[in-house]
C-alpha cells in the first residue's frame, strides 16, 4: 500500500516537473518573440482583420464558382432556372 503511494506521489511530481518545465519553455519564447502586451494586441488585431477579409473573399469565390457551375446545368427543373436567372443577372452587370 505504501509502496502503491510512494509511486504515484513520485509519478506526480516528475509530470509535474515536466509540465512546468514545457510551460517554461513556451513563455520563454513567446516573450523572445513579443516583448510587450500592445505589440501582441497590434499583431493579433491584423491578423483577425486578415482572417476576415480571407474568409469573405473565398466565400465570394466559392458562390461564384457554384452559381457558374449550376448554370451548366440549365436542363434540370428548379435548379436550372435560378441558374439560368443568375447567370443573366451577371450578364446584365457587365454591360
Amino acid at each position: 500500500m505504501l509502496k502503491k503511494l510512494h509511486h504515484k506521489v513520485v509519478k506526480k511530481v516528475k509530470t509535474d516537473n515536466e509540465q512546468g518545465a514545457r510551460r517554461a519553455v513556451l513563455e520563454d519564447l513567446f516573450y523572445d518573440f513579443h516583448r510587450s502586451r500592445v505589440q501582441v494586441y497590434r499583431m493579433n488585431f491584423v491578423r483577425g482583420l486578415f482572417f476576415g477579409f480571407g474568409s469573405v473573399l473565398g466565400g465570394t469565390v466559392l458562390i461564384a464558382l457554384l452559381a457558374w457551375i449550376l448554370s451548366l446545368f440549365v436542363t434540370i427543373p428548379g435548379i436550372g432556372d435560378t441558374a439560368h436567372q443568375v447567370q443573366e443577372t451577371i450578364q446584365a452587370q457587365k454591360k
